[in-house]
């Protein structure tokens, strides 16, 4: 049976013009919702496509102003018995905070798959259209049910809680830590890898547009305490730490962190690591990050905020749990 699938577009790479088929430079966000819909419909797909225009920016523009037009967007997608799955298209910088917020706040009912594109659609070679016509593929599948938002890049299919952008360039430019590909898909086949792990389960966090701020700050060779104050204002509610190695940071500026009254997550700024407690994190009030890289991190402790959740076991386990 032909799936109906609603495409609710946000800009991106994937909309981008260059005006030239070897220009470096390009803008994003240029082609709309209906004109992409009409270069789709060329590749034959089986599925019935609507969608709708949320932004049509550069995602390095992306944050709660158009994530509080998209998620209740996607939620009526989801209600509206007669969808079957929905696709975002998105720019690659951020597509993996989008990805992790959205498998965070929406139920696993029905599949939601996130696509974008490394080459803007009048380059050689564009990605673009292969990697719609293979979230078309996943989207239409049953048994993308379950398995949290997705994200289809490269002919792979990654889950949002592990999918991270590890190059600049190439049409390979994301891979999945701790957990690699959960599926490899081309416009005709699909193939998963296991069984979905958590099938029909409700919104592990409600949405909020009014997400607590949380500073990123990046630890770097001869960092000085007194930088703090460059980052932590009166409204900061939480820090997360991308922290060298296996979320490390200077001696000052981990006493600093420790006598101020919010939650302080460790992470690392590496590509792939774990971050684990260590001896003096319960002291302290430090969380580890475990396998989330510090933007994710991020994002998760802004809705455990968001949720009432200041305890610093409860923060703990619920990074342990992703």
């Amino acid at each position: 049976m032909t799936k109906r699938l609603t495409v609710l577009a946000t800009g991106g790479t994937i909309a981008g013009i260059a005006g030239s088929a070897i220009a470096k430079d390009y803008r994003a966000g240029e082609i709309g919702i209906e004109d992409y819909l009409e270069r789709a419909g060329g590749l034959g797909l089986d599925a019935e496509l609507s969608g709708a225009q949320i932004a049509n920016i550069d995602s390095a523009d992306m944050g709660p102003e158009v994530w509080n037009a998209l998620h209740p967007a996607i939620v009526v997608a989801l209600d509206d018995r007669s969808c079957d799955g929905v696709i975002v298209t998105h720019g690659t910088d951020t597509l993996e905070e989008t990805a992790f917020l959205l498998d965070l706040t929406l139920p696993t009912t029905k599949p939601v798959v996130v696509v974008g594109a490394m080459r803007p659609a009048d380059a050689v070679g564009y990605d673009g259209l292969r990697n719609f016509a293979n979230a078309v593929r996943v989207a239409s599948d049953n048994a993308a049910a379950g398995r949290g938002v997705l994200v289809v890049m490269g002919d792979r299919v990654l889950a949002a809680r592990d999918v991270r952008k590890v190059r600049t360039r190439g049409t390979d430019a994301f891979r999945g830590f701790p957990r690699e590909s959960v599926g490899l898909v081309t416009p005709a086949t699909l193939e998963w890898f296991g069984a979905p792990w958590k099938p029909e389960s409700p919104a592990q966090f409600a949405w909020t547009e009014d997400l607590p701020d949380v500073e990123l700050l990046t630890i770097y060779a001869g960092l000085k305490p007194a930088s703090l104050v460059n980052h932590i204002t009166e409204k900061t509610r939480g820090v997360v730490v991308a922290g060298v190695g296996e979320g490390n940071m200077p001696e000052g500026v981990r006493s600093a962190l420790a006598v101020m009254d919010m939650p302080v997550v460790r992470a690392s700024r590496t590509d792939e690591g774990l971050v684990d407690r260590e001896p003096d994190d319960t002291a302290n009030g430090f969380i580890a990050a475990r396998a989330l890289n510090p933007q994710k991190a991020r994002i998760l402790l802004q809705l455990l905020l968001a949720s009432g959740v200041t305890d610093h076991a409860a923060l703990q386990n619920a990074f342990d749990e992703r």
